[in-house]
């Protein structure tokens, strides 16, 4: 597996730009195939062609009328992008500006990929047209809001299956939040209702109706993402792993997971990076 090159976000057109463009034809000329790591969002809708996108470790398909989210720290690289038409848009976490899409834009979920409906292609091509037309014009015709005002209408009109979720669900959003910000520290679920001021089911009940999982196979999905993302990218040991996400050694941490993917750390590493 090759080295993962790290991206950091550099608007070029406008030094505080919060949001950028570019095209698939501007992706083909960026990207070398290999696997990157960004600090900010990756939205794109693909206008038609097929081709793929892998975010760590699991295969999307591209085609028409589809749209895929990376967010940052997602590990992903780009495949079979030649024949792609459409847009990407780049932007920081802080960038939509209604309650809704930022608290989407601040939440954990490694990927949504989804097709847009026929009945709402028409208003996704309207706001994305808006979008790329403000975020082209000069730097000084642009009031600085228009662009992240236009971001969060896309968002909205693409509605992620994600976002509706975390609008029914206000303790799965915190739910969220916090076991982004601890999960290193933190792996019992017990202690996430303990911190949110919920009962353990009410929460769990929560995170259930909006992902279909339990609070406690929500957050070992998450731990067991970071170590894979640590095993394979970062090529991290064992013992490394078990300190860096808080396990008290190696056995406790081979252990965990063990038991949750069925392939010990060393293993499941071989695996990963072969070839």
């Amino acid at each position: 597996m090759t080295a993962i090159r790290q991206m950091t976000y550099h608007p070029v057109r406008r030094r505080a730009a919060a949001v950028e463009t570019m095209t698939f034809d501007r992706l083909r000329e960026l990207n070398d195939g290999g696997t990157q790591r960004a600090d900010f969002h990756v939205l794109a809708v693909v206008d038609a062609g097929n081709g793929a996108v892998t975010v760590d470790f699991l295969r999307y398909p591209l085609r028409k009328r589809s749209a895929v989210w990376v967010v940052p720290g997602a590990v992903h690289r780009w495949e079979d992008i030649s024949a792609l038409t459409g847009h990407l848009v780049l932007f920081v976490p802080t960038a939509p500006v209604t309650r809704a899409t930022r608290e989407f834009a601040a939440s954990p979920d490694v990927v949504a990929h989804w097709t847009v409906p026929d009945a709402d292609w028409p208003f996704v091509d309207a706001a994305r047209n808006h979008l790329l037309l403000e975020t082209s014009a000069p730097s000084g015709d642009t009031p600085t809001e228009l662009p992240e005002i236009l971001l969060s209408a896309l968002v909205a009109r693409l509605r992620p299956p994600h976002t509706e979720a975390q609008s029914t669900h206000p303790a799965f959003r915190l739910f969220l939040s916090s076991v982004e910000a601890h999960f290193r520290e933190h792996h019992d679920a017990g202690y996430y209702a303990r911190a949110l001021g919920y009962a353990p089911r009410t929460l769990s009940r929560a995170v259930q109706q909006a992902t279909g999982r339990t609070a406690k196979t929500f957050l070992v999905d998450r731990i067991v993402l970071e170590a894979k993302r640590l095993l394979a990218h970062d090529r991290l040991t064992a013992a490394a792993c078990a300190h860096t996400l808080g396990f008290p050694d190696a056995s406790n941490f081979s252990v965990f997971f063990r038991k949750a993917t069925g392939m010990r750390p060393g293993a499941w590493q071989a695996a990963a990076t072969a070839g």
